[in-house]
Parts: C-alpha cells; structure tokens; sequence
C-alpha cells in the first residue's frame, strides 16, 4: 500500500516522516496541516499525496512507524533475565521514560495519538489501542515467573489487574506531560512512587 514512499531514498523518507512528526506532534490529528508538511519537507502537495492516498493514511503510517521505532528500543534494552513482573514493569517503565526524552516529539505525538477524538481516526485508533495494549503485554509479560504468585490466585487476572494499574500510573504521568518538561522529569522519584503500588500489589499476590 506505501510500496511508492518505502522506495524513496532514505533521506526523502525521513524528510517527510520528521515533517509529519512534527505537525502532528504539535497540533494534533483535526489540525495538523498537509500545507505546513509539505512546506517543511520541500515537497509538492501532489508528491505527498501520490505517496500516501490522504491526510488519514499518512497519519496511521506515522503512528505504526513510530510505535515501530518506540518498541524497538524498549526490547533492546530490556532485561529478560528477570522473571519477576514487578522488577520487569520497573524496568520497563525506566525505559519508556528514556526514550521518549531521546525522542520528545515522538513523545508528543504518541500522548496525542491516544487522547484523539477526531472523528475520522478515533474508530481506527481505539481498535489500535486495543490491539497494541494486547500484543504489548503479551510480548513483555509473556514469560514472566507465575510461581511467585498465592496458591488459589487467578494468576491471569492479578496479572491484568497489576498490567493495569501500572498502566494506570504510567498514563497519569504521560498525561501531565509535554515534550517541554520531558527532561525535568527525576525517574527515580517516578520508580520510588511505582514502588510504593508495587509493594501493595505483591502483597495481596505474592506467596
């Protein structure tokens, strides 16, 4: 489907994807403009199109492409020694937080992506945030150690409820945020503070 901009140069490529970045990441889905894309990418408005079919399309290819890029440096860097789910959400978490103040407009457009309410993409992005929530705790939980946890414990359900609450916290965090004060954030604090709903978790969990 986007065989026409896959085989362009990489220089070009980047050219109109930190270009899209960028609008997007600042203005949002409903306002970002083609004009301002093209004018930042020295492209025409013709070429873009003939590349992707319209602003829609151009917007999902940046948000995989990115989520791309987001999980590609979280697995990495993760430690998959450590079984323990707790230490890995830790980890994980930590992480996440290093990427995004490597790349702070990626950071922006991701938080907007998940707080879009444009009619024309919020059908296609909540169905992908479904499924992105979905194959994200299957591959960074799949092979967590369940022998830690109470006999008699739902094991699946105290992992959705811990996956969740974490999540929970994680959002709070992304939601106050903007690119700006990225690097003022202290991780430390941030992990001291998990910790504290960490311990209460293990505790109504763990043998």
């Amino acid at each position: 489907m986007f065989a026409k901009f896959l085989n362009l140069n990489p220089e070009k490529q980047d050219r109109i994807l930190n270009a899209a970045l960028k609008e997007f990441a600042q203005k949002g889905y409903q306002n970002a403009s083609t004009n301002e894309i093209v004018k930042e990418a020295e492209i025409s408005k013709g070429l873009l199109f003939h590349y992707f079919k319209n602003k829609k399309d151009l917007y999902l290819f940046l948000h995989n492409h990115f989520l791309d890029i987001f999980m590609e440096e979280i697995h990495k860097k993760i430690n998959w020694s450590e079984k323990d789910i707790f230490e890995r959400y830790r980890d994980i978490a930590r992480l996440k937080f290093e990427v995004y103040q490597k790349y702070p407009e990626m950071f922006n457009f991701i938080k907007n992506v998940f707080t879009e309410d444009a009619a024309e993409v919020k059908v296609d992005m909540d169905r992908r945030k479904q499924e992105i929530l979905s194959k994200g705790y299957k591959d960074l939980f799949g092979d967590i150690d369940t022998s830690k946890f109470k006999e008699g414990i739902d094991v699946e359900r105290a992992i959705n409820i811990i996956f969740w609450t974490m999540e929970g916290f994680s959002n709070r965090y992304h939601n106050k945020l903007d690119a700006l004060q990225l690097e003022l954030i202290n991780i430390d604090e941030l992990i001291a503070e998990m910790e504290f709903y960490s311990e209460v978790l293990r505790q109504g969990f763990y043998k």
